[in-house]
Parts: C-alpha cells; sequence; structure tokens
C-alpha cells in the first residue's frame, strides 16, 4: 500500500530572514543603542523584498524588544538581543526562559473547539457564538511545573495550534512561520486562587494564590490572535516595572526575585 505523501515543511518566510539579519547585525553591534535603522524603502532595496516584508520584519524585532514601535518614523534600537527586561519577556514564556538559561518546556493538555463567550468575544473583538479554540497547557522550567496557561484563539490561528505536536515548545514562533505574528499585548497582573486542574497540574493545594498573568496579544495590524490567562506558581516568577523617558518596561524575574 502505498503511503500517503506527507505535507512539505512550511518554508521559513522572507520577513523572518531579514528579522533574523537584523537582528545579527545589533547583536554584532552594528546598530548600537539609540541608533536608528534605515529607512523601511531603503531596507526593502537591500533586501530584494516589499515594504510589507519590512514592516513584518521589524514587527518581530519590535516583539522581541529590539527596537522602537513608532509608525511613520526610523526605528530605534533600544538594546542588543542579549539584554534581559521589557514587555517582549511577557509575550513569551519561551523567550523569558531561555534569557535566564532554563530550558523551557510546554505540555498540551486539552485543545477544545467551542463558541465565544462573551468575555473571549470581547477580547478577541469577534461575535459572541464565533468559533474558538480552547488551549489548557502546562509549562515548565528544566522540566519544573511553573504555570498552567489557558489560551483562546480566533478559528484560523487555532486550527493552526490545534494540529501542533502536544510537546510544542513554543507556539508563537511555530505560529510565525504561518505568518502569524504577536507584535503587541496588554497585561493585566493581579492573584488567582488555583482551581482543580491547577492544583493537579502544577502539585500545589487547591485554593493557593497564585500569579495571574491576563494577556490579549495582536498582530502587527491590531488584530487580536489571544486571550490567555496564565497562572503561576509561587516562587517562580514576579513582575517589576521600570520606568524609563520612552514609556514603562515590564520585567519578568528568576526565581530568587519572586514572590
Amino acid at each position: 500500500m502505498n503511503e500517503a505523501p506527507r505535507d512539505p515543511e512550511p518554508r521559513t518566510p522572507l520577513y523572518l530572514k531579514v528579522a533574523g539579519d537584523l537582528r545579527a547585525a545589533i547583536t554584532a553591534g552594528e546598530y548600537g543603542s539609540g541608533a536608528r535603522l534605515p529607512a523601511e524603502d531603503e531596507l526593502a532595496r537591500r533586501y530584494g523584498v516589499s515594504r510589507g516584508t519590512v514592516r513584518q520584519a521589524l514587527a518581530a524585532l519590535r516583539t522581541d524588544g529590539l527596537i522602537t514601535s513608532r509608525r511613520g518614523t526610523r526605528r530605534v534600537v533600544l538594546g542588543g538581543a542579549g539584554e534581559a527586561g521589557g514587555v517582549a519577556e511577557l509575550r513569551s514564556f519561551t523567550r523569558w526562559a531561555r534569557s535566564l538559561g532554563e530550558d523551557p518546556g510546554g505540555r498540551t493538555v486539552t485543545v477544545d473547539p467551542g463558541e465565544a463567550g462573551a468575555e473571549e468575544a470581547e477580547q478577541l473583538r469577534i461575535d459572541a457564538g464565533a468559533p474558538v479554540y480552547r488551549v489548557l497547557r502546562l509549562r515548565t522550567l528544566s522540566g519544573t511545573p511553573v504555570m498552567v496557561e489557558r489560551t483562546t484563539y480566533p478559528e484560523p490561528v487555532g486550527a493552526l495550534v490545534a494540529a501542533m505536536p502536544p510537546d510544542t515548545v513554543s507556539y508563537s514562533e511555530e505560529l510565525a512561520r504561518h505568518g502569524v505574528l504577536f507584535a503587541d499585548a496588554h497585561h493585566t497582573i493581579d492573584i488567582a486562587p488555583a482551581d482543580a486542574d491547577d492544583a493537579r497540574l502544577l502539585g500545589c493545594p487547591q485554593g493557593e494564590a497564585l500569579l495571574r498573568e491576563r494577556r490579549r496579544s495582536t498582530d502587527p495590524a491590531g488584530i487580536p490572535v489571544e486571550w490567555s490567562q496564565d497562572r503561576y506558581l509561587p516562587g517562580t516568577v514576579a513582575f517589576t516595572v521600570h520606568t524609563t523617558a520612552a514609556g514603562a518596561l515590564g520585567r519578568l524575574l528568576t526565581p530568587d526575585q519572586a514572590f
């Protein structure tokens, strides 16, 4: 019997190649902190791509916290890739873990298609009852459970997530290969009691106070791509805010600095 042909591996999008080259240049010091990147049209000519591709590459660098996000001006470099800190760390558990020298892990517990409730519809800017995917996921640092992630995705994004292996380390990195970018996020940090799923997955008592981060992420066009509620064990992370002339920067800290 002939085997069914396998789907080809997705090709690396052009914008990721451009972003990678610029990221390497920033890391190498070609563009120091406070330096301005070349204009979009100049970058488009340099790499032989469209300005739209350049904008996607710049959005990826903005997501990493490497450049400013102001439109209509040449982007300013905020710092090299080795400088930990900034709200980019809150957007990606995987990047934050790697910045600490930890080995990030993930295990998808459930992926359930359903209809958007009122809060999900409001956060994702879709109609109540529209199709969504709800994902329950356990996140680990070097094999130790530290966080339970509950994320609702609009149908196009959720369908991509549902097709990923359960042990996928970074959804955002895999989604980027399909052209789905996490450019900006709005965060709310508070405390929530552990429910039955938290207790079972994290090994903590039900009702224990957990650090909760509620997050709505949007793509470069401002369209919501996820609504997530993440709950962290005490003693694993903390959140601080450092205010500069350029704005407020958030940082997830090491376990030694956690609450």
